[in-house]
């Protein structure tokens, strides 16, 4: 999971390619910002396990504005490689009101005046 969020900071398409099952068009991303992970929990995954999954949060930002990507990614084991294949984004909770000068929801560590809720 995390070589793969280098491989998007990076914009290393051919690794995100040979470290995935399936092929697609490739990631629509060349205008992100990557500005960083976060693991949520890991289920499996092992050296002797042949699937796993990975919660995670991926701050990011687009054109200026700041977000995030809460995945639970699948990987299966191939050949003794790890590779994804697929994942589900969790239902959002209803956040609570954030006030302005308290910490942004995103996890970026800045308030929420200067993060998420410039607008």
């Amino acid at each position: 999971m995390r070589s793969r969020y280098c491989a998007f900071v990076r914009h290393d398409w051919d690794y995100l390619q040979h470290t995935q099952a399936g092929q697609d068009d490739g990631p629509a991303t060349p205008d992100i910002e990557w500005l960083g992970l976060k693991v949520l929990s890991v289920q499996a995954g092992g050296a002797s396990d042949a699937e796993g999954t990975v919660e995670f949060v991926a701050r990011y930002a687009r054109h200026g504005r700041p977000a995030s990507l809460h995945e639970i990614s699948r990987f299966r084991k191939h050949d003794g490689k790890w590779l994804y294949v697929g994942g589900e984004f969790p239902r959002a909770m209803p956040l609570a009101k954030t006030g302005r000068n308290e910490p942004c929801h995103c996890g970026s560590g800045k308030k929420f005046k200067k993060c998420c809720g410039q607008g």
